[in-house]
């Protein structure tokens, strides 16, 4: 995602893994399969998460965006702004996901944005509108994710997402 470095995070989270070492721009990517559908994070805290996903690339056999790849994006999303609320102490597990194809997309961007429902403790829920670039509603997803504690050799997991 060569596009990462313009992400905008809030100060705070910066500062919070800056201090841990960890590469903030790699860990809160869109992941290697993100990578691979063109998906790119362009904000990105614990209230709101957005990004962009090319339909070319990305469309089942009627030329129509993947059903699969919108809930790629969602996921994504979702998942960033989990990790973002549990902060971290926390790893984010996604253990739900939903998605309701409310009208096809044949070319151009898909942006998605992902607004919390609930951000407990234990568990982060978050409803992700994907729209096309008329702003016409394509698909909503809800995402809810596991928030557990990191344990003793997590970090190899978290290094290798940098």
């Amino acid at each position: 995602m060569g596009e990462q470095q313009h992400v905008k995070f809030p100060q705070e989270v910066i500062d919070e893994y800056a201090a841990l070492g960890v590469d903030l721009m790699a860990l809160f990517s869109a992941g290697h399969l993100g990578n691979r559908m063109g998906v790119q994070i362009s904000e990105a805290s614990a209230d709101r998460v957005v990004g962009t996903m090319p339909v070319e690339g990305n469309t089942q056999p009627y030329g129509l965006l993947h059903g699969g790849a919108s809930a790629v994006l969602a996921e994504t999303l979702g998942s960033i702004g989990s990790m973002l609320h549990g902060g971290s102490s926390k790893i984010a597990v996604g253990v739900d996901l939903n998605c309701t194809h409310h009208r096809g997309a044949r070319s151009g961007l898909v942006t998605g944005v992902a607004t919390p429902v609930h951000q407990g403790r234990s568990t982060a829920t978050y409803e992700i509108v994907i729209t096309d670039e008329n702003d016409k509603r394509v698909c909503t997803a809800r995402l809810t994710c596991m928030l557990r504690d990191v344990r003793p050799g997590d970090e190899e997991l978290i290094s290798s997402a940098s």
